[in-house]
């Protein structure tokens, strides 16, 4: 008679634990969300959590995420004596830092990667990123290949062929060879659990949310990297849940708090997966909640007097500061605009809402000079390259001119990216 192994599994990502939006911080709504999270698995009984990646906004996070962190951690170790946890890092994280504590939290059955590690003859260590998981009963019901977010650095790809994408075929390499590492510890009834941090063929990106990785948006990868065999992909870096390619069983679950004023409308979400066996018997999608609220006004552009009324006839709750509102603001203007952000202060003053953005909107013959009127926050390096070439040429730059800033935006980040590890290994 076959025997059943029956497995829960809990996929969220991208908690960007210290995080700031516009400069006000979100502690109250992450907070809130790890509480709703420990809550979620103490009631689903969940037997895995798997966190795919940006734990934290940034390589240095305050103190005040980490403990937030800890305490979490705390105390789901202690209801969930036998959860196992599967952390990885994303392209916020810092390797380093996440790999601190994988001793300590091993023995708790806590696994955090954050980074890749190789031998000194360069061959991957497959134990440090192979996790065994087991369900309630204690059978070891599953295997999760813990592929943290892959910078360049990180692959191989000198030995292979001039015609391929080498970043993508360096990627597919990597989790193949991790696929073929899992499979020799594979048992009869055991699924292979894929993980990972980057951007996917046919992902939704958000606006002014999510940092590009592994060389831009045309080294999107496809799903083919993952092999049919593997049960489930949790993925992380979108933070639109979505599935990948029409593929129930490869998701990105989304953020689980707005990260952008744009993802205001996001239905933010956690994945619970059943296993029965190698097999998915269900894939659920619950709705977490929103703790504060982000309000655009008016929701469309309009002129600034027009405004200025809209926001005194605005009318919301007292709440604690934490809790209030987030405000954009959207105003039509047909020239820069002396004393704005003054005179939005005045008309909302009293109300319990927190001006984050006031997005100024100009006429048809003010757009090319548009902007110079925009923080440089506020737009994305091909944005401003768009905008000061259509100023300069009045036209768009063809493919080749594209794709050479891109390849030079390219190289200046993952020089970021190495001086950021240069400086952590200097401490």
């Amino acid at each position: 008679m076959r025997i059943h192994i029956i497995m829960k599994i809990l996929h969220t990502s991208d908690w960007h634990l210290g995080h700031q939006l516009h400069g006000y911080s979100r502690d109250y709504e992450h907070q809130t969300f790890l509480d709703w999270l420990a809550d979620t698995l103490e009631q689903q009984q969940i037997d895995a959590l798997l966190v795919a990646g940006d734990i934290f906004d940034s390589a240095n996070p305050p103190a005040s995420a980490w403990r937030m962190l800890y305490q979490f951690l705390a105390r789901v170790a202690k209801s969930l004596p036998n959860l196992d946890v599967v952390m990885i890092g994303g392209n916020h994280d810092s390797p380093s830092k996440l790999d601190a504590p994988h001793e300590l939290l091993k023995a708790f059955d806590l696994h955090m990667v954050g980074g890749i590690h190789r031998d000194e003859n360069g061959q991957l260590d497959h134990e440090r990123m192979l996790i065994p998981i087991t369900n309630k009963q204690g059978k070891q019901a599953a295997r999760v290949l813990a592929v943290p977010f892959l910078r360049s650095a990180d692959l191989r790809t000198e030995d292979l062929d001039e015609d391929d994408d080498r970043l993508i075929k360096g990627v597919e390499t990597l989790y193949g060879e991790m696929t073929e590492a899992a499979r020799a510890l594979q048992t009869d009834q055991q699924a292979l659990i894929g993980m990972g941090h980057a951007y996917m063929a046919s992902g939704k990106l958000s606006e002014m949310s999510e940092r590009r990785v592994l060389g831009g948006n045309q080294h999107a990868l496809p799903a083919s990297i993952f092999a049919d065999d593997i049960t489930y992909v949790a993925l992380g870096h979108l933070h639109l849940a979505q599935r990948v390619a029409k593929k129930e069983h490869v998701r990105y679950c989304g953020s689980p708090i707005p990260l952008s004023m744009a993802e205001r409308n996001y239905a933010h979400q956690a994945v619970i997966v059943e296993l029965d066996g190698k097999a998915v018997s269900q894939i659920e999608s619950i709705a977490i909640p929103r703790t504060v609220d982000m309000l655009k006004v008016p929701s469309s552009p309009a002129p600034l007097e027009q405004v200025l009324e809209a926001l005194e006839a605005l009318s919301v709750d007292e709440v604690p500061r934490e809790q209030q509102p987030f405000l954009e603001v959207h105003v039509l203007l047909d020239k820069p605009q002396a004393l704005l952000r003054e005179k939005v202060l005045q008309a909302i003053d009293g109300k319990a809402v927190r001006l984050a953005k006031i997005t100024p909107h100009y006429q048809q013959q003010e757009q090319q000079d548009s902007l110079n009127h925009r923080r440089l926050s506020d737009v994305s390096p091909e944005q401003v390259f768009a905008l000061s070439w259509a100023k300069k040429y009045q036209g768009e730059p063809d493919e080749a001119m594209a794709s050479a800033f891109e390849q030079l935006l390219i190289q200046v980040e993952d020089a970021q990216d190495g001086d950021a590890v240069r400086s952590e290994g200097g401490k």
